[in-house]
């Protein structure tokens, strides 16, 4: 069977290294590296990315082509998120951004320990990086990374600088939690508790503000007894239950967790007492981790701090500022509701 047509197999803008990539059955990155004739590759690989690049007409980005005049065409992404619940989201919306302008990244892992992290970023500037993403598993303030070459474009990406001078690109959490306890609100619950993580992490903090201002908005009174903070575990949420409700006359019929582990534990704690839900009590977590909202019985309503996004903005900014651009401040991008059985339908 013939292939279909070029314009067939590529978008009405013309054909991308996406295209390229999805012909050849080849990763973006593998498929960067052939057209850029850079990386070890097989010469079979090469080949046939080459091939196809020159059957579906695919020209490298124009930007790509000036700036490989002056630039390393690399980029380093610094994380401390061991276990790269956060990160890779971010990491692999960069590299869709990147890959179209031949550009290649290097992570490294610092697992909060600044030694490591000196290491990593002396190697990064040995090779000579055109610009630095800095990314963590948590979005509180640190200290800024360096010293670093004047004029280095620098993005925190799920962390933020305590430097006015910094780019950073945050979740909106608080809109977030405006977003989970309005819908609580909007399927009927009325006496919405919030169960949270230590009260020293900013999220937690913004994350009880929109709580608030949500339960503003709905005309409900926020009952301090409905509020609990602890650890950021399904243990906790199990205990948190436990305080609720047990020997408890005024239970809320509502609970919004800081985050998908205690969400999934205050489920578990739920069906252990016979307690429905969401018929009698709705459950709403934060992360949209789909290890987390999946396994939960029934699956979970939770906030998505769309990283991709996040990554996707980090990627169009760096390129910005790559190219001249002076980009500062603290900028927080929308989150989403993704709701599932936990919280019933809208009426």
């Amino acid at each position: 069977m013939s292939s279909p047509p070029a314009n067939e197999r590529t978008g009405r803008h013309g054909p991308t290294i996406r295209d390229v990539a999805r012909i050849a059955g080849v990763s973006i990155g593998t498929a960067s590296k052939a057209l850029n004739s850079n990386g070890r590759l097989r010469q079979e690989t090469r080949d046939k990315v080459t091939t196809v690049a020159r059957e579906i007409g695919y020209r490298p980005n124009d930007m790509a082509q000036s700036l490989h005049r002056t630039r390393s065409m690399t980029v380093g992404v610094l994380s401390t998120d061991s276990f790269g619940r956060f990160t890779l989201p971010i990491f692999q919306a960069l590299e869709e951004v990147f890959a179209d302008r031949g550009i290649a990244i290097f992570m490294c892992n610092a697992t909060d320990d600044p030694e490591r992290e000196r290491q990593h970023l002396d190697q990064l500037l040995g090779k000579r990086i055109d610009g630095l993403v800095v990314t963590a598993r948590r979005a509180d303030k640190r200290p800024p990374v360096g010293p670093l070459p004047a004029g280095l474009p620098v993005i925190y990406v799920f962390s933020q600088a305590d430097d006015r001078d910094a780019l950073c690109l945050l979740p909106d959490d608080e809109g977030g939690a405006r977003l989970a306890v309005r819908h609580l609100g909007e399927v009927g619950k009325r006496r919405i508790a919030h169960i949270t993580g230590p009260e020293h992490f900013e999220a937690v903090q913004l994350r009880r503000r929109g709580y608030l201002s949500a339960l503003a908005e709905l005309g409900l009174t926020a009952h301090p007894e409905l509020y609990l903070s602890g650890k950021w575990t399904e243990a906790w949420g199990r205990d948190a239950v436990a305080a609720l409700f047990d020997g408890k006359t005024d239970r809320p019929d509502a609970i919004f967790c800081g985050n998908d582990l205690i969400a999934r534990g205050v489920v578990d704690a739920l069906r252990e007492r016979g307690i429905a839900v969401p018929g009698e009590v709705a459950v709403a977590g934060f992360d949209n981790w789909d290890v987390m909202t999946a396994a939960a019985r029934p699956p979970l309503t939770s906030v998505d701090m769309n990283l991709s996004a996040l990554g996707h903005e980090a990627g169009r900014l760096l390129i910005e500022m790559i190219g001249g651009e002076t980009v500062r401040g603290i900028r927080r991008l929308p989150c989403t509701l993704v709701v599932r059985e936990s919280t019933g339908t809208t009426s």
